[in-house]
């Protein structure tokens, strides 16, 4: 075997073998490849050999077929020639269209949870925060990105738009990546996790109160406050890498 087609094996924790579960096969497969580019294990940059992607999880060809064409037209993957799917390298230009893009939608989201959801929502998102604030208190990255996904999938099912939670769906695909990047890196400011939580806070004191302008205005700076710490982190990474 040569060194190219070792990417992925030689990592072997990488992805888990599919177990015969009620999910479609196509759709466990998805998700562990989605999860792990999300989390970094496979790494950007790492070539997607389809025979040992499904030598890994023990599925044909064609269901890793089908996933790593999901997860191409979901941005986490590229098709380069010569080498086949890889997965797609992070680059400052991409976050700051991703974040700018997360800006807007998730504050709309903010604003039509106000409009829209109702009371037991609204404590469903208290219960998903107060979940957020603890994972951040233990440390763990994994539970902290855990608890934060249930904060924001209760948040875009209150905003009652199957349109909006499709679009924001796509886009966390992708920008889950910056954020498994900010919570491992070794630079990351001591302050962003209390920082964070307080941003959601104020969003959530801002639903409480039905104020929907306020929502929406506290969750774009939130966002804001996450882009520029992204940004720091990737601009590090760049002048070290150079």
């Amino acid at each position: 075997m040569n060194q190219q087609s070792s990417e992925i094996t030689s990592r072997s924790a990488a992805l888990a073998t599919i177990g015969k579960l009620a999910a479609p096969l196509r759709r466990q497969v998805l998700d562990e490849l989605r999860q792990s580019i999300i989390a970094g294990r496979l790494p950007p940059g790492a070539r997607l050999v389809e025979r040992e992607l499904t030598s890994m999880l023990g599925v044909s060809r064609t269901v890793v077929r089908e996933a790593l064409r999901q997860l191409e037209s979901e941005g986490l993957v590229s098709i380069v020639p010569n080498k086949g799917p890889v997965v797609r390298e992070l680059t400052l230009a991409e976050a700051r269209d991703l974040y700018s893009i997360r800006a807007v939608l998730e504050a709309l989201a903010a604003r039509r949870f106000v409009e829209n959801a109702s009371d037991q929502q609204v404590e469903l998102l208290q219960q998903a925060l107060d979940a957020t604030d603890g994972a951040y208190k233990q440390g763990d990255p994994a539970y902290i990105l855990e608890t934060k996904n249930k904060f924001y999938d209760v948040l875009f099912d209150g905003a009652a738009s199957e349109t909006l939670s499709s679009m924001i769906g796509t886009l966390h695909g992708r920008i889950w990546r910056w954020r498994a990047l900010g919570l491992t890196h070794p630079e990351r400011s001591s302050e962003r996790d209390k920082e964070s939580v307080a941003g959601l806070r104020a969003v959530l004191a801002a639903i409480r109160n039905r104020d929907a302008d306020l929502a929406e205005r506290r969750m774009r700076e939130e966002v804001t406050r996450a882009a520029s710490e992204a940004m720091r982190l990737l601009s590090s990474a760049s002048v070290q890498n150079s």
